[in-house]
């Protein structure tokens, strides 16, 4: 169903390394420094902050997931929909020939743990109705999860912006502070030591603001982007179960084979009825 799940999605990583890429380069080209944009107390209130807020909302073993949900972002997937119909057509003519309890010898052999359950389902189950409810209570359950995974990064992403506002305040009050307690130096009426003290001021402000932008950019470059690819990816997914399901309901109700490809040929988006062909 999925032939290239183990290879890497170049995308992914050319969006974000293109990200980083602009973003540096309109630092250099405005005359700036990179090394005035790295601060680690500021990634930590961000990152640490985020990631509190996030346990807080959700359940602790939804954050602790968060990796193995990096790695399906990362992933490379190609749903073969073509392919899947004709896998399904095979399966009707058989069962048409040779009846429903034929396909039981195909089941060590699938690979797709879904297709599989559902032709298992099929087997044993008479009544179409209840077929269909069981199909798609475990659709719902998957569908739950992935709305878990897409929740997690949303959530991180609303989060971020916050906590690099909070991480400026408190700087800004630190540095207000640290200046007026010594202002003994002012009453010197010494230019060089006011002036002085209001580089360190702007100094401390720049350092101050830094944290805004790193939850700014952790938000739109890293948390938004894969929540909405996680959220793409369950879609098609779930359009390619959608596929299965109805399959194996023909399938169950003896349907032509002829007929359950056209039908099902209706769910796959019409860029895909033909470019797939060859991957069958």
């Amino acid at each position: 169903m999925n032939k290239n799940s183990g290879t890497t999605d170049l995308g992914t990583l050319i969006g974000l390394l293109a990200g980083i890429g602009i973003i540096i380069l309109g630092i250099i080209s405005a005359g700036g420094q990179i090394a005035w944009f790295w601060n680690f107390n500021s990634i930590l209130i961000v990152l640490g902050g985020t990631f509190a807020a996030t346990m807080v909302n959700l359940p602790l073993k939804a954050v602790t997931n968060v990796f193995n949900i990096l790695k399906n972002v990362f992933r490379a997937e190609d749903y073969n929909y073509t392919g899947i119909i004709e896998e399904v057509v095979k399966k009707a003519t058989k069962a048409r020939k040779d009846g429903l309890l034929a396909l039981e010898a195909d089941l060590s052999i699938m690979e797709d743990g879904f297709f599989k359950n559902g032709i298992e389902l099929a087997i044993n189950e008479r009544d179409v109705k209840r077929l269909r409810t069981f199909l798609n209570l475990e659709m719902n359950n998957i569908q739950s999860r992935h709305i878990a995974g897409q929740e997690l990064f949303l959530y991180m992403a609303s989060y971020a912006p916050a906590f690099g506002m909070l991480g400026t305040v408190l700087g800004l009050i630190i540095m207000m502070m640290n200046f007026t307690s010594g202002g003994g130096d002012l009453d010197l009426g010494a230019d060089y030591s006011v002036a002085e003290r209001f580089s360190e001021l702007l100094r401390g402000m720049g350092l101050a603001l830094i944290t805004t932008f790193y939850g700014v950019f952790m938000a739109n470059m890293i948390f938004l982007p894969i929540g909405g690819k996680l959220k793409r990816r369950s879609e098609n997914e779930m359009m390619l179960k959608n596929i299965v399901v109805e399959g194996i309901i023909s399938i169950h109700a003896r349907e032509h084979p002829i007929l359950i490809r056209e039908k099902l040929m209706t769910f796959v988006p019409s860029q895909y009825r033909y470019n797939n062909k060859d991957k069958t």
